[in-house]
């Protein structure tokens, strides 16, 4: 968990004490947020890239992603 940031260490403190509520379709969530990275012009686009990549690979994946 260290490896991640302080506001993501943040908000899974919140998710697990309810204080925040918990997304079932959690993949879904993240595909949401890397195309709104992607679609933003004002984003860097090395960041862009980097948001399209990993959605890339989560498509591609094993997972469930709706």
């Amino acid at each position: 968990m260290n490896k991640y940031s302080e506001l993501i260490q943040e908000k899974y403190a919140q998710i697990g004490s309810n204080d925040l509520g918990y997304i079932d379709d959690a993949l879904g969530a993240v595909m949401t947020v890397l195309n709104e990275i992607v679609d933003n012009q004002q984003v860097p686009t090395e960041l862009r890239e980097k948001a399209a990549y990993a959605a890339a690979n989560l498509l591609i994946s094993d997972f469930d992603v709706k």
